[in-house]
Order: structure tokens, then sequence, then C-alpha cells
């Protein structure tokens, strides 16, 4: 896949060190001949049949631009800068962005793309097509084709995800958004059935919804044909919103973490915790429902007002 180096007219300083590499067809000659292969300043220079330190200087420009990548390596005579092609292309971006415009990013996610759970008869995952491994056997969330998993339960404990950090460069957060579709969990279904649903975003406490019961009275709208009547059918959509303010589920206060307290980096995932606290005053258990299943055609949803 193609390298694209991104910029816009907010990266003056770099936008500068890019028109200086490209003003001299030295340093183009130098992008030319690494685009197949990698060479270290001598060889470079040997090449182009320009003077060492005059390879050196034209190197150090373009590693600066951002448009190559340079390692030292041990030689026979000392150690020697390997330089090697970084980009393919360059995107700049000449149209202005109003600061006072919201822009938003989101990633959908499977609910069995968990990357952690702890689960409790009565338990289970499902695709659309049927059942993954046995009912009632922890053992079912470990399988791998848990990841077509478009429903699953748990009478106790949590399942835990991990979001990829996608903004790049500096942005302000303005909200965090979570929203997905669950209810309690009982055996078959009861309607009033309580269950403290709690969200634990990178270790803070997000808060915790209440949910009234595990709901199989009608069918969700979304189930596959082969999905049982007198058992869970379909969920509430819980929506997680965090900002500077604090966090609300459900349009009310839930906690007092902000979106300031967060350090989202592209170096580490997010982890979203979903579950039962152990020592929560209803431990009902949990459904979540994917996109195939229940009333709301969707994943697990994390989006990023920025």
């Amino acid at each position: 896949m193609a390298n694209v180096l991104e910029l816009d007219l907010e990266n003056e300083e770099q936008l500068c060190k890019l028109g200086a590499a490209f003003s001299s067809p030295a340093r183009i000659q130098i992008l030319k001949l690494l685009y197949f292969n990698s060479y270290n300043v001598i060889e470079i220079a040997e090449k182009l049949q320009i003077p060492p330190s005059s390879a050196a200087l034209y190197v150090r420009s373009l590693e600066e631009a951002g448009l190559i990548n340079t390692r030292v390596q041990r030689g026979s005579r000392g150690s020697m800068k390997i330089c090697s092609r970084k980009n393919d292309s360059i995107h700049i971006d000449l149209t202005a962005t109003d600061p006072n415009v919201s822009k938003v990013s989101s990633i959908s996610m499977p609910v069995g793309c968990y990357s952690d759970c702890r689960v409790s008869p009565t338990c289970g995952i499902a695709s659309e097509r049927g059942q993954i491994g046995h009912e009632d056997r922890p053992d079912s969330f470990y399988l791998p084709e848990r990841t077509q998993a478009q429903i699953l339960w748990t009478s106790s404990g949590y399942v835990e995800y991990k979001f990829p950090y996608q903004l790049k460069g500096h942005v302000k957060l303005k909200r965090i958004i979570l929203a997905f579709e669950a209810c309690s969990e009982a055996s078959n279904y009861k309607e009033d059935w309580p269950s403290d649903i709690s969200i634990i975003i990178d270790g803070l406490d997000c808060g915790t919804w209440r949910s009234p019961g595990d709901h199989g009275s009608r069918r969700g709208r979304l189930n596959p044909e082969w999905w049982p009547n007198g058992s869970t059918q379909y969920g509430e959509l819980v929506t997680l919103e965090i900002s500077e303010k604090g966090c609300m589920i459900n349009s009310k206060n839930s906690s007092s973490v902000t979106v300031n307290d967060f350090s989202f980096s592209a170096e580490r995932p997010i982890t979203v915790w979903i579950g039962n606290k152990p020592d929560a005053q209803y431990i009902g258990g949990l459904n979540l429902f994917g996109r195939r299943y229940g009333d709301v055609e969707q994943d697990i949803t994390f989006s990023f007002v920025y």
C-alpha cells in the first residue's frame, strides 16, 4: 500500500522545508535513485557524480522535509548512513478549515471482536447463521469464529474491546460518543430483570446504565429466522457521550470524567470495558447486539468529535 504524506496550510514549517528540498535538481535525482533501492551517502555521491559533502547536505534536507528515511549502520570503516524512500506521494490540502465546524471520525466494532472477556452461564455467542460453539460454555468465547458473532450474552462479567485511535496530528477533541444496543441477561428472557451495565474507557469509570430487563416479549426486528422465540430478542440503544463537562448516558449525568482526562495516542489502542462490576447492585448480566440482531442496525460505534 502506498505511503502518502498528507499536509495542509497549517503545516507551515514542513511546507517550507518541502519547498527547499525540491528546489534542487540534485535532490530530486536522489529521490529517483531511492525509489527502488536504498543507498548510503557515498554510493549516492558516486552514482550522481557529486562530492560526498554535497550528497550529505542534500540527504539532510530531504530527511528534514520528511521525504526519506535514514538509519546509521556499522560498516567496514566506521559507520554509514543508509537512505531509503519514505513516501510514495504527497497530498497538500490548500482549502481552509473552519474551526467552528466540527468533524466526526467513527469506528464500528463487531460485537465478536472483543480482546478479553469474563463470562458465566447463561452465556453464548452466535452469528446470523447459527450458534458459535456450545451454549453455556465459556470456552466458546475464545473460538476463532467469535469474530463473526452478531450477538453475545452472559449472566455476569464483562467484554473488553480495543479501538484504534486514528486521528492524525494534534486535534482538539470536543466529544467522545460510544453507542451500542444492550439489555440484561436472564434464562430465556425476563422483562423485569435489572442489570447495572458499566462502561470503563482506558481505566476511567464513565458511568453505569441500568437495564430494566431482558427483552423477549416480541421478536427483534433484525433477528434472523433461525433465532428462537422465547429468548432474548432486542435491547435498548445505550449512548455514552463524554464532553468537557462530564459523562452522560442516554442524556443523564453518569460520571465527572471529561474528554480532557484522556490522552489518546496512535501508539496504543483505546480500551473499552462493558459489563457488570463485581460490586454492582444488580448483576443481571449482559446481552450485546450487532447489526444483524435486535432493533438497531449497528455494531458498537465509537465516535470522535473534534
